[in-house]
């Protein structure tokens, strides 16, 4: 399989976390957060992150309730989807990020800055899933 870097991003209202992985060792790395104010991203510091890692395509955390439901952030969350493949036209992926704070909480052992080490867990599940799919990626 060909090398790629990917970017997630763990979206929120007020933080979005990221993370940087890359399919060869299938390993992810939390970077930042991200702040959101008065509902919009910060688009430049968006931007600097996806010249300096140049990745081949993003991928973005898909909050659902436990029962399969959607709620609130569902929606903002493929809005922000939309606005990465509008902006950067690169491959977007959405990902159950079901227990993916619980996960950051647990490695962290604390409530605070868990948004990254979300978006790494998020991203970590991306690889999971692709494992079988690897055809699909080249």
């Amino acid at each position: 399989m060909n090398n790629q870097t990917l970017l997630c991003f763990d979206y929120g209202e007020k933080r979005i976390g990221t993370a940087v992985g890359q399919t060869v060792t299938a390993t992810a790395t939390p970077l930042e957060i991200i702040r959101v104010i008065n509902n919009k991203p910060d688009w430049d510091r968006i931007s600097q992150l996806i010249n300096e890692w140049q990745p081949n395509r993003l991928v973005v955390g898909y909050p659902l309730q436990m029962d399969d439901g959607r709620q609130l952030m569902t929606d903002l969350a493929e809005r922000f989807s939309r606005q990465l493949d509008g902006r950067y036209h690169l491959p977007v992926d959405i990902v159950d990020e079901r227990l993916s704070s619980y996960e950051a909480k647990s490695r962290l052992k604390s409530d605070e800055n868990i948004d990254a080490v979300a978006a790494q867990a998020i991203l970590e599940t991306w690889f999971e899933q692709q494992q079988g799919n690897a055809e699909e990626l080249e």
